[in-house]
């Protein structure tokens, strides 16, 4: 029988656990993914190649208070429908298994509700990676494509909807800002996915829908949207290559959705910015409390002053 030395194994062990311990996540509680797989990652993300995190699911949206401001969670008021745009208050975005993701949404609020979850939006770099595995393959599962691993042959709901029948596409007009943004497009079935659903498309990493169901932002200032979504993932490009950069970084429709990851060298941007929104606010706070303080005693002053006037003899 081998006989294993159990000394140096054994203070390894306990030098990983230190670490883990001590990197706390962007989440509410701060709880960390502690598996093989994962790496010590935030809970709802998984790691890659221990260089950065990435959302297992396609991020859904909870609204906020406020925009995060430093290390702080912001106070989370209930979920936010994902049929509907993100332009009525503050989003954070959300990683867990069965939730609706959210489309119609932009780059730039994306990047946003990331930021208010503590995290970033990914590199297209870090995105391809993520998508294509630890051996790369053109798909999350593979090198050819497979019918149903994932959502990416469902109907056309804008042609349902604004078409003359038929499935036929609708002239050219249709194609308004109003109609692609409608919230019937992800109500119609075969269309837009729960999280986790199609559990046959995940990539070797454990990053699940990457290819399908949603378009997802990068970080590319330019706007670049990836995967393709549950009606096209060849279009612009085969599996985890496929790549939309026609719009800019305000657009969005029915099919754009995002994920975020945390970590790396990019993570200092993202925590720099959540930095300086602290300090701006403390700054904020500071200066209208200087106000208010001078305002009173100026009160004060004027008071005194009134006080010790002679009074006129009547």
């Amino acid at each position: 029988m081998t006989r294993h030395r159990k000394g140096p194994l054994l203070v390894a062990a306990v030098v990983l656990a230190v670490v883990c311990v001590g990197m706390p996540g962007p989440g509410e509680d701060g709880e960390l993914v502690r598996s093989a797989e994962a790496g010590a990652c935030p809970t709802g993300m998984v790691s890659v190649k221990g260089e950065f995190c990435i959302d297992r699911y396609e991020a859904a949206t909870d609204k906020v208070a406020a925009p995060r401001r430093g290390k702080r969670a912001p106070k989370r008021l209930g979920r936010h429908s994902p049929f509907e745009p993100v332009d009525d208050g503050p989003v954070m975005a959300v990683s867990e298994k069965g939730r609706v993701p959210q489309g119609y949404i932009s780059r730039d609020e994306a990047e946003e509700a990331c930021l208010n979850a503590g995290k970033r939006l990914c590199t297209d770099d870090e995105w391809l990676t993520a998508c294509k595995g630890k051996k790369p393959t053109l798909y999350p599962y593979g090198e050819e494509h497979e019918e149903g691993r994932c959502n990416d042959k469902g109907v056309s709901s804008f042609n349902l909807l604004f078409g003359p029948g038929n499935n036929e596409p609708p002239e050219q007009a249709a194609y308004t800002r109003e109609n692609m943004n409608d919230p019937r497009l992800l109500k119609m079935e075969g269309t837009v996915a729960r999280t986790g659903k199609f559990s046959k498309c995940k990539s070797s990493f454990g990053a699940f829908d990457m290819v399908g169901n949603l378009h997802e932002w990068t970080a590319d200032p330019d706007g670049t949207f990836r995967g393709g979504y549950f009606l096209d993932t060849s279009i612009n490009g085969k599996g985890c290559e496929y790549r939309t950069g026609a719009h800019d970084r305000r657009y969005h429709d029915y099919s754009t959705g995002f994920r975020c990851c945390f970590g790396g060298k990019e993570q200092k941007k993202a925590d720099a910015i959540l930095a300086a929104r602290a300090a701006g606010a403390k700054k904020k706070k500071g200066t209208a409390e200087g106000k208010e303080t001078a305002d009173d005693d100026r009160k004060s002053k004027k008071k005194r002053k009134a006080s010790s006037k002679p009074k006129q003899p009547s």
